[in-house]
C-alpha cells in the first residue's frame, strides 16, 4: 500500500481482512484519533473531479459544504478544493489538489472544467484541524493531493464545522496565484495570512454557490437519515472499546449499515457508469 507522508503510522485495526477492506476502498485507519484517511494512491486518484461529483453528493446521502478554488499557475488551470460535512454514516472533510485536464459536456446538463488529480510532482504540503462547535475532532497533516478524515458514527451539520487549513505552496508565485483565486472567490484579505509560500486560513461558511442538489428540505431529510444511521451505529458499538470489535458488531447486527462502511464519497461502480457519458469539449494543456 502507498501511505502518504504524515506524521500518522498507519498502524491498521489489528484485523488483516479487515485492513484489506479498507485498503481496498481506499483507506487506511488511524488508531489514535479514530479515523479513516485516504491513502496516496486510491482508485479515487484516477477518477479525477467535476463539478457532477459535489452535484450528486446530497442525492446520495452526503451533505457536505463545497468550496473549489480555481487558479492559474506556470501554464496550468489549478484547482484547490475544500470539503467538509456529513458523508452519509461518517462526519469528515477533505482537501483535494487537481490541475485542468479538458472542458466536459455531462448528460447535455452540466459543462464546466474536467480535472485530473495531482500528479507526484504537484503535491502540496497541507495541514488541517477539524473543529465540531470550536471543540478539535481531529487533525491531518501531510504532503498530498487529497488529505482526507472521516470519523465513523459522528454526525454533524455542515454549519457546526470548521477547518483551520495551512497549504504550503511550490513558491511565492504560486502562492500569490492561489491568494488570487481566494480573492476571487470571495475571501477579504483580513481572512487569511500568508508566510513565505504558506497560506493559513479558516473554512467555515462557503463563499462560492453551493450545489444546486443542496436545499433546505433535501438537506433536513436527508440529515435525518444520516443522523439515525449514526444513533444505529453507537448503539450497536456502544460497548465495543476498538475498530475491529466494533465493525465485526455492525457486521452481524446491521448489514444495512455494514455495507455503508467505508464508502464514503463517490462509488467507484458510479463512477465507472456515468464515465463514458462524460464527453470533451475541448482539450486544455494540462
Amino acid at each position: 500500500m502507498s501511505i502518504e507522508a504524515s506524521n500518522v503510522i498507519p498502524e491498521g485495526t489489528g484485523n488483516d481482512e479487515l485492513d484489506k477492506a479498507i485498503e481496498m476502498a481506499g483507506y487506511s485507519y488511524d488508531p489514535t484519533q479514530d479515523i479513516f484517511y485516504s491513502t496516496m494512491d486510491p482508485w479515487q486518484r484516477d477518477i479525477g473531479y467535476c463539478r457532477l461529483y459535489d452535484e450528486l453528493a446530497a442525492p446520495l446521502g452526503m451533505i457536505i459544504d463545497c468550496e473549489p478554488i480555481v487558479f492559474d499557475y506556470l501554464d496550468k488551470k489549478w484547482m484547490i478544493g475544500f470539503w467538509k460535512g456529513q458523508y452519509d454514516l461518517v462526519t469528515g472533510c477533505e482537501i483535494g489538489i487537481y490541475t485542468k485536464a479538458f472542458d466536459i459536456d455531462v448528460f447535455g446538463v452540466i459543462r464546466g472544467a474536467y480535472y485530473n488529480c495531482a500528479s507526484n510532482t504537484d503535491l502540496l504540503q497541507m495541514s488541517y484541524t477539524l473543529k465540531k462547535n470550536d471543540q478539535p475532532l481531529f487533525t491531518r497533516a501531510g504532503k498530498h493531493w487529497w488529505l482526507t478524515g472521516f470519523k465513523l458514527g459522528e454526525f454533524s451539520d455542515p454549519s457546526e464545522l470548521s477547518m483551520d487549513i495551512t497549504i504550503t505552496l511550490h513558491n511565492v508565485s504560486m502562492r500569490d496565484a492561489f491568494v488570487n483565486g481566494l480573492w476571487n472567490a470571495g475571501y477579504p484579505l483580513a481572512e487569511f495570512t500568508r508566510n513565505s509560500a504558506t497560506v493559513s486560513f479558516s473554512f467555515t461558511t462557503p463563499h462560492t454557490p453551493p450545489p444546486i442538489t443542496r436545499t433546505p428540505n433535501t438537506d433536513r431529510i436527508i440529515q435525518r437519515k444520516n443522523q439515525l444511521l449514526c444513533e444505529k451505529y453507537l448503539e450497536i458499538t456502544g460497548t465495543s472499546s476498538n475498530i475491529k470489535d466494533k465493525v465485526k458488531a455492525i457486521e452481524e447486527q446491521s448489514p444495512e449499515i455494514y455495507d455503508k462502511l467505508f464508502k464514503a464519497g463517490i462509488s467507484k461502480q458510479l463512477y465507472e457508469t456515468f464515465s463514458s457519458r462524460l464527453t470533451p469539449i475541448k482539450e486544455k494543456n494540462k
